[in-house]
């Protein structure tokens, strides 16, 4: 396991309790209809914290645990910022959590020699 898939792990719990801790994290998934969304994030059918626990948590997951993540470009804080900056959630470190893993998603692996 690379030290990007570590870091990426350990990101994914931190996100999970930051979730918590502001009281987003839900106990039933939205409907399956939501799920089919083709638009990024599932915009249109799920507020982004809904996406960031039904989607991008398990996902990202699956392939850690598979070893199969390939680097790609990730701009979550940037939507994060634009969620949440006119509410009374105190999101920021949220928002910083979402910008590491933004970072770590998008670092290559390393070469082999």
């Amino acid at each position: 396991m690379t030290e990007r898939h570590t870091a990426l792990i350990a990101a994914l719990f931190e996100l999970e309790a930051e979730l918590r801790r502001l009281e987003l994290w839900e106990a039933e998934a939205p409907g399956a209809d939501c799920f089919a969304s083709t638009v990024p994030f599932c915009h249109d059918t799920m507020f982004f914290h809904q996406w960031l626990q039904w989607v991008l948590l398990p996902r990202l997951g699956e392939l850690l645990e598979l070893g199969t993540l390939p680097p790609f470009p990730s701009q979550m804080a940037e939507l994060a910022e634009l969620t949440w900056e006119s509410t009374d959630l105190d999101a920021a470190g949220l928002i910083a959590l979402l910008r590491r893993i933004d970072r770590l998603l998008g670092e290559p692996a390393p070469r082999r020699h």
